[in-house]
């Protein structure tokens, strides 16, 4: 499925504040719908429900309710690496990290038009998901950030802007301690778009950070 979306591409991680204890009557469950609803108003070109203690049944009702809110609107709804609750809730595709099954397994049990995003750390691994059919990758960490250190050191931006030229038209997102400042570095430096948690952290702001993103690539265009 080709991800066939404008720069920048803006695609938000869900914080994982759920628990196995979590039920679709607890704050942090619909905390995550009124995110997407946000997140859908403002126009964010992709979500990825990324609830990795979740039960399944759980996991699969925030999803079947996530995808009330995006269908039929522009956002695009993944799931972290749960391809079966995606494909069975009706979202529009997975997310695998480095440690799920490749993305030419999932493309052959799930179809073509299943889209298929990936997380990469280095050059091999962007290569390797490109070549085995995902449909996007994520790369990163490229600031630092303490979510993140099991993956090593910031890569940095000369990191990107070595995977999106060797990677060429392919869709590479900025990830790792992004923030509105750093955000029009990592446009500069060619990556289609940028990916984050707390970059989305306030629903309220969600239009002006949106904006904000969008104006910098057309500074950068200009």
């Amino acid at each position: 499925m080709s991800l066939n979306l404008s720069k920048p591409i803006l695609y938000l991680i869900t914080r994982g504040a759920t628990t196995e204890q979590t039920t679709p009557h607890d704050p942090e469950f619909n905390q995550i719908l009124k995110q997407t609803s946000a997140a859908v108003a403002a126009g964010i070109d992709l979500i990825q429900i990324r609830e990795k203690k979740l039960t399944a049944r759980v996991l699969f009702e925030l999803v079947s309710r996530a995808v009330q809110i995006t269908k039929g609107t522009g956002t695009r709804l993944l799931v972290n690496d749960r391809a079966d609750i995606a494909t069975g809730a009706g979202a529009d595709g997975v997310h695998l990290t480095t440690r799920s099954l490749g993305p030419a397994t999932i493309r052959k049990a799930f179809g073509k038009n299943f889209l298929i995003g990936a997380s990469t750390h280095s050059l091999a691994e962007a290569r390797g998901a490109q070549d085995d059919g995902a449909d996007f990758i994520v790369f990163g960490p490229v600031f630092e950030t303490a979510s993140k250190l099991a993956y090593g050191p910031a890569q940095g931006l000369p990191a990107l802007s070595i995977i999106v030229r060797e990677l060429n038209s392919f869709p590479v997102l900025a990830l790792g301690g992004i923030t509105l400042a750093n955000a029009a570095g990592c446009l500069a430096a060619g990556a289609h778009g940028v990916a984050g948690i707390s970059l989305f952290n306030e629903t309220l702001h969600f239009d002006n950070l949106c904006n904000a993103v969008r104006g910098s690539q057309r500074i950068i265009r200009s």
